[in-house]
């Protein structure tokens, strides 16, 4: 059974509304409180114009470099999905624990703050960093200033773990994404006039048919990795809007649309080559017709992929505490590849619950995997303080 102390915190973080639109201040502050009452020195990295925050807390000594804990504050929207409970208060069933958020993922957070006394108890030689971000869910936004925060003030880390849902596997490899809204301008009038104008849903179902394209072709011939659940690169188009009745010609269509990319496919090149058919095959034979008509291109997220060697010693002490052998790459994406761009530090994804649980209705994550979680942050723990 998980620790007492873990399972208060997973519910009262629970009980936090941190949808990506929402502040995540209250959540801040209440970590903030419980940290304070014990004398754990920790650090905000705010963005007030959202009014959110991350979090940066430290136990033991600031030096030598220690262990990052990181995950993200932030969960997705219950909007449309049928619960069966409410989702932003933790029930217990049948030995899982349901609530948005639950697994992905601040069942890992709950850990973190519940394994706090046995961290301090243990009189660390190295430290132990939480790292609390928000904004992942929308595109790994607020982790960015948090990293600059802590190259700037000499943070310093031998290995971070990530702890997104894995069941507790050590995930060393994730995709890079890359995703882009394209807002079509053509000109519109009356249906029978179509030859006349620039139909701008059709322009971007032109564009549509090249994304796919290019995903068949990297399934066909691009790099492959047998790990991947999905083991090559895709593409992926979300979304098409535009249009108002059948006999008006539409003026305007909105699309977006993702690339994720093996490590070993060059993810900026794919997204140069779908763009150029736009601009150099595609935007001629509209502005014939009308000068104005054309692609705008906004990108809307983006994040390395993570690629950390089976045999770095992240990795090595990772599947130590674990108490496993095997690692995963994973085609999701996380914060993981931006600790290793951003800040140099070698990371790999370890969490509790399984990610085919995340963003669903019902959302849950199992008791278990919280009390193996609990275990392997034991390890970490005795390992900083050997």
């Amino acid at each position: 059974m998980a620790d007492a102390l873990t399972l208060d915190w997973l519910s009262r973080l629970v009980g936090f509304d941190t949808t990506s639109r929402n502040s995540n201040l209250a959540l801040i502050a209440a970590v903030e409180e419980f940290l304070n009452t014990r004398n754990i020195p920790c650090e905000r990295v705010e963005n007030e114009a959202e009014g959110k925050a991350s979090l940066i807390a430290t136990i033991g000594p600031r030096e030598p470099a220690g262990i990052v804990l990181s995950g993200h504050t932030d969960v997705v929207p219950v909007d449309g999905q049928d619960w069966t409970s409410p989702p932003f208060t933790l029930t217990a069933r049948e030995g899982r624990l349901y609530g948005r958020g639950s697994c992905d993922m601040k069942g890992f957070l709950a850990v973190c703050l519940g394994m706090v006394p046995h961290m301090q108890a243990a009189a660390l030689k190295k430290p132990i960093h939480l790292a609390f971000s928000y904004d992942e869910e929308v595109g790994c936004l607020g982790v960015r200033p948090l990293l600059r925060h802590m190259v700037a003030a000499g943070y310093r880390a031998e290995g971070c773990i990530v702890g997104e849902p894995s069941m507790m596997q050590v995930v060393v490899g994730h995709k890079a994404k890359r995703s882009m809204q394209t807002v079509v301008h053509g000109r519109g009038g009356h249906s029978s006039r179509a030859p006349e104008l620039v139909n701008a849903v059709e322009y971007a179902a032109l564009l549509a048919t090249r994304i796919i394209a290019v995903g068949q072709r990297m399934a066909r011939e691009g790099a492959r990795d047998a790990l991947y659940d999905i083991p090559h690169t895709t593409t992926h188009v979300g979304t098409l809007h535009g249009g108002t009745a059948l006999n008006i010609v539409p003026e305007r269509a909105v699309m977006d649309w993702e690339v994720r990319a093996l490590p070993e496919d060059d993810i900026e090149a794919l997204m140069q080559e779908i763009i150029s058919h736009a601009r150099e095959e595609l935007e001629p034979a509209m502005k014939a017709r009308a000068p104005e008509a054309g692609f705008h291109f906004e990108e809307k997220a983006a994040f390395p992929g993570l690629s950390t060697a089976p045999d770095a010693p992240i990795t090595t002490l990772a599947k130590r505490w674990a108490g496993r052998n095997d690692h995963a790459r994973v085609a999701y994406g996380t914060e993981a590849g931006l600790f290793v761009e951003m800040a140099q530090i070698p990371t790999i994804v370890c969490g509790p619950g399984s990610i085919a649980q995340a963003h669903q209705a019902d959302e849950y994550v199992d008791e278990s995997q919280l009390t193996a979680c609990e275990d392997f942050v034991k390890q970490v723990i005795a390992y900083c303080a050997s």
